[in-house]
């Protein structure tokens, strides 16, 4: 039945943290959410505290590597690949890690942002993370928690488990245009999604034929709100996820499986 709906096109996908596991990025409320190890920064504490700030560049900077370095797994290929068909009509993703783009998809609205860019706070200029990377590198040369970062315990966001003694003596950098903070262009846990993009979402998702959910459990509203918004307006919801969703009673169908395999049959199941 699944496989009829998506072969009908026009399927919207609304991925979550368990499309990426299989990457090797740790969710938060999954099973490789439940051996993390540190809560996630908070919007509010990140932007009142040059201690908290230097705490996060500092797990950030070790971490980066394994954002970086993961590669797209049969699930995201399996989405590009239902895009290069013209069964995917667009993707609204709620990762941060730009794995759906490594894997060829074109069509992608990066809910929460992305990892792979750095905003200011004060003039609002974007830059690369990788400009970052080296910036932080050379003010951290001699940095002792570098030679960890085969060792580092990785938690979603990207950021590595370091004690307070290695937290200290990180230095960060300010916006090279303007001095003012950086953050990375995601959208940190207390904030908003801009308002522009939540409409296009929706846009998309009231157009879809499918709403095709991937590896999200739904806990938080700012991705359940577009299945919501398709049961309201009887678009069908599908679900493949490990575990139970929030979403659950709105779905026509909900598949309890690993991604990657899962979405693998599908596309057999398609010719």
């Amino acid at each position: 039945m699944l496989a009829d709906l998506v072969a009908d096109g026009e399927v919207v996908v609304l991925s979550g943290a368990g499309l990426s596991t299989e990457s090797g990025i740790p969710d938060y409320r999954g099973e490789t959410g439940r051996r993390r190890r540190a809560e996630p920064m908070t919007y509010q504490t990140f932007v009142s505290s040059a201690a908290a700030r230097r705490r996060y560049w500092a797990r950030s900077h070790l971490g980066w590597r394994h954002i970086v370095d993961a590669s797209p797994n049969a699930g995201h290929r399996a989405v590009a690949e239902l895009e290069r068909r013209g069964l995917v009509a667009g993707i609204i993703t709620q990762n941060v890690d730009g794995l759906h783009q490594a894997a060829g998809a074109q069509k992608v609205v990066e809910l929460h942002g992305s990892l792979h860019r750095v905003r200011c706070l004060t003039c609002g200029h974007r830059t690369s993370r990788h400009g970052l990377d080296r910036r932080l590198r050379a003010a951290n040369s001699g940095w002792p928690a570098r030679a960890k970062v085969t060792d580092a315990v990785i938690n979603p966001d990207g950021d590595a488990v370091l004690a307070v003694d290695e937290i200290e003596t990180f230095r960060t950098v300010d916006c090279g245009g303007c001095g003012g903070v950086l953050k990375p262009d995601v959208v940190f846990f207390g904030e908003n999604v801009p308002p522009s993009r939540v409409e296009e979402c929706y846009a998309l998702t009231e157009r879809a034929g499918l709403l095709l959910v991937l590896g999200s459990s739904l806990t938080v509203m700012s991705g359940y709100r577009f299945v919501r918004r398709a049961a309201a307006r009887s678009i069908p919801v599908a679900i493949i996820n490990q575990g139970p969703t929030r979403g659950d009673g709105e779905a026509l169908i909900t598949v309890d499986a690993p991604l990657g395999p899962a979405l693998t049959s599908l596309l057999e199941a398609l010719g």
